[in-house]
């Protein structure tokens, strides 16, 4: 199973020394900034697969972080805010947020949240979340990969680019669109890591990686899974 990357981008350290071991223990990798500088720049670097905003942060309000996140991503975003006014929750809403909490909040009713935002992520993506061609497996909803029935260890980047293929198996994914989706701004025109990466899946997912069955290579252009018989 591939665990999913949280960030935390929060002023309070109290508040981020609770969540992180939080999180944590339920099978989360937490990644954490302090300042919305600081945040977006890991977002865009992480591309995690959650993001849980305050948006009172002490270099820039949260909803521009929010903003500049919607403008290449549509990983979920959960705002922590003590902010209870309706139009702040109305407004981020409409900002693209996934779900609003109010401070203080306690820690099942979060875990709860972000089960129900990631479910929903890969529902909007994925309207058949388990992918199958060749003795090849992936649960979306599960977040588990399978080859013959036995279990297959992803890091989170490999997993990530798994997803991406999945999500169009059978069509050309192009080095732009993968990289994007995979890395975020921080990836563009950076192919070798496709190179890197797609070497890896083929050695944990193909019988002979040197004859792949599953990843296709469309030289100059980009990566193909096949979901052909």
């Amino acid at each position: 199973m591939a665990l999913p990357v949280i960030l935390i981008i929060e002023d309070e350290a109290p508040l981020r020394r609770f969540l992180t071991p939080t999180l944590g223990n339920q099978a989360y990798q937490v990644i954490q900034a302090a300042t919305a500088a600081e945040g977006m720049a890991m977002a865009r670097g992480h591309n995690p697969d959650l993001v849980l905003l305050d948006l009172g942060l002490p270099d820039q309000d949260g909803l521009k972080v929010l903003e500049d996140i919607r403008s290449w991503s549509r990983r979920p975003v959960i705002i922590l805010s003590a902010r209870n006014q309706e139009r702040v929750k109305v407004k981020a809403l409409d900002l693209g947020a996934d779900d609003y909490l109010a401070k203080p909040f306690g820690a099942d009713e979060l875990l709860a949240r972000i089960r129900v935002a990631l479910r929903h992520a890969v529902q909007d993506l994925y309207p058949t979340p388990v992918f199958e061609h060749g003795g090849l497996r992936m649960d979306l909803a599960r977040r588990e990969v399978t080859v013959d029935g036995s279990p297959v260890h992803l890091t989170a980047l490999e997993y990530r680019l798994l997803e991406a293929l999945v999500r169009r198996a059978g069509k050309v994914a192009t080095h732009a669109q993968l990289l994007a989706d995979v890395w975020g701004p921080a990836g563009e025109g950076q192919t070798h890591y496709l190179r890197i990466y797609m070497a890896q899946l083929r050695n944990k997912l193909e019988v002979d990686p040197t004859r792949p069955r599953h990843f296709l290579t469309e030289p100059g252009v980009g990566y193909r899974l096949d979901e052909g018989n």
